[in-house]
């Protein structure tokens, strides 16, 4: 009889928004206004929704087709005042976020952050919320290129010394989805962000959990196959 070698994952990898804070109105209503400051049509709040997750060049090219280096800047300089200081709308962890951080870096998993973050506005969240400490590294959008490419797992498995196989993704959109399966590593979708359940599904997530506090019981009722 074949025996097949089974472990845990070594090393989880976190989407933010969505997936650990529910940042999703802030978010809206930050791109909402940097548009408004500059005049802009603006691309409707489900158009705003839908690019959550990705870097600001690529979520700009989205809403915006066609925009030059010159209408990126002014978006994103404009993003930037709203979100790092003028906003005033509230992003606090899903409920039960904190207990399942702390609780998976006491069972000595490495846990990580991959975001469409930048790093400024990463690092703001995570001094906010008080996690940071957790975290044995973290990549943004502007350290990397976007979501869905691989790039940002690729270079926190490099720096933390682990295999694809032994990591696993966990997010709300399936930019997050998919660039698991473009770095060969494995995902766990969750249904409480962005993007629906159908759209997750297609990019074939091992399960979706509908509440950030059942990713511990999910994992421990699941065996990463290292065969």
């Amino acid at each position: 009889m074949n025996l097949i070698n089974k472990m845990k994952f070594k090393l989880l990898i976190f989407d933010w928004d969505g997936t650990l804070m529910d940042s999703e109105a802030r978010i809206v209503n930050c791109v909402r206004a940097a548009v408004d400051d500059l005049g802009l049509t603006s691309p409707g709040d489900e158009a705003i929704r839908n690019i959550i997750g990705l870097g600001l060049r690529e979520a700009i090219d989205m809403l915006f087709p066609g925009a030059d280096d010159q209408l990126h800047h002014d978006i994103v300089t404009r993003y930037r005042v709203h979100f790092l200081g003028e906003n005033s709308t509230p992003s606090e962890l899903f409920e039960g976020a904190r207990e399942v951080v702390e609780r998976l870096a006491a069972e000595d998993y490495l846990l990580a952050v991959a975001t469409g973050k930048g790093r400024q506005g990463l690092d703001m969240v995570l001094e906010s919320s008080g996690l940071g400490s957790y975290f044995h590294t973290t990549r943004c959008a502007d350290e990397a290129f976007s979501k869905p490419h691989p790039e940002m797992l690729e270079q926190i498995l490099d720096e933390l010394g682990v295999l694809p196989k032994e990591s696993l993704m966990i997010g709300d959109t399936e930019y997050d989805l998919q660039m698991a399966n473009n770095a060969g590593t494995k995902s766990l979708a969750v249904s409480y962000g962005v993007h629906s359940v159908e759209r997750l599904r297609q990019h074939n997530p091992l399960g979706c959990v509908d509440r950030v506090s059942e990713i511990p019981q999910w994992l421990e009722s699941f065996s990463a196959d290292i065969a």
